[in-house]
């Protein structure tokens, strides 16, 4: 029979075994990643969580990621009660064309020369306050000459002095410094300067940790196809890019591209943030993409953008081959229906309508 001595000494082992445990199961991924070998499996963001329900009954997965596509400066308290009613982590793109009339809220010098700073943190104090893991996605395909902030545009002329780039590279910088956060003001604006960036231009004393990545994602070959708007003339460096993605459409399968950006940038965790089949059915395209993906063990996301409304292009339930392989595939282990610490906010009211955003 053991003394009560040694049942303490074994009870307090057993609570620091525990609390061990706890802790490294709580500790997040700081890049993210799905576990082992792994593949995050996601679906865009409609606004309409009925069409969620929609791709995830006939793919019969449920995705584990959402990707929501706003504005620079616009609120999205719609998006985050989609994430949080989806129980999907979410992936934030942010472009910087008004919804309505498309033009240019913000130029890139503008954001790298810190007039937008107040955007970048009240981002930061979002992700952070909720704990909520998630990718942010910004000006994603800067290299797409339809883009409002590309440098270029399709005849591959320099559209704007203000978007080239180099203001490019800069701008990224600084929302990746901004939104990760994680210090006092002097230690923000250390980082800022290193990344040749003048400092916080809005009155803030520190910024938390926000358990957020940055994904940069060109095109893999450009839009227009040309030497100057291929994607290493808008990498921000190393430091400042924590996963490198790009978009593939079976309309414009750049598998050679896509091959090249992946080997450049080795040792950063590798997503597709869009892909689909828009233009008819194309069961092999999507068993190419699969099979490239489990070729290539970096590859550790892949989003299928369905658009909005049942007429839509992208509508993989309008294009039966190209459904069926996608089932097919997603039945692999690789692909775990959910991904650890899903927002972490109240459940929506019972018959709550999600509000817009």
């Amino acid at each position: 029979m053991k003394t009560r001595a040694a049942l303490a000494t074994a009870l307090a082992a057993a609570l620091v075994v525990g609390a061990l445990a706890g802790t490294a199961q709580a500790a997040p991924n700081a890049l993210l990643e799905p576990p082992g070998r792994q593949i995050w499996f996601g679906v865009s963001d409609t606004g309409n969580m009925a069409d969620f329900g929609s791709f995830s009954a006939s793919v019969h997965k449920h995705p584990a990621v959402i990707e929501s596509f706003r504005s620079w400066g616009a609120e999205f308290p719609g998006s985050i009660v989609r994430w949080q009613t989806a129980r999907a982590r979410p992936m934030l793109h942010i472009t910087t064309a008004d919804p309505n009339d498309g033009h240019e809220l913000i130029s890139l010098q503008e954001i790298a020369e810190g007039r937008g700073d107040g955007y970048l943190v009240r981002l930061n104090r979002l992700f952070a306050s909720k704990h909520m893991r998630a990718y942010i996605r910004p000006l994603g395909e800067p290299n797409r000459c339809l883009n409002v902030y590309a440098a270029y545009d399709c005849g591959g002329k320099l559209k704007s002095a203000s978007d080239a780039p180099r203001w490019y590279k800069l701008a990224f910088r600084r929302i990746y410094v901004i939104v990760h956060g994680g210090g006092s003001r002097h230690a923000i604006n250390v980082r800022l300067h290193e990344a040749g960036l003048r400092g916080l231009t809005v009155p803030v004393g520190g910024l938390a940790r926000a358990p957020i990545v940055l994904v940069w994602s060109p095109l893999p070959a450009g839009s227009p196809t040309f030497p100057r708007n291929r994607p290493r003339y808008f990498y921000p460096g190393n430091r400042w890019v924590d996963w490198v993605g790009t978009d593939l459409y079976a309309a414009y399968p750049e598998w050679s591209a896509l091959t090249h950006l992946y080997r450049r940038y080795a040792g950063k965790p590798f997503a597709i943030t869009e892909w689909g089949v828009e233009s008819g059915d194309d069961p092999s395209f999507v068993q190419r993409l699969f099979a490239w993906a489990e070729a290539h063990p970096r590859c550790r996301m892949l989003v299928y953008y369905q658009d909005f409304g049942t007429s839509s292009s992208y509508r993989i339930q309008n294009y039966s081959q190209s459904l069926s392989v996608l089932t097919t595939e997603l039945r692999s282990p690789l692909f775990p229906s959910y991904a650890p610490a899903a927002p972490h906010l109240p459940p929506p009211p019972p018959g709550g309508i999600a509000p817009n955003g």
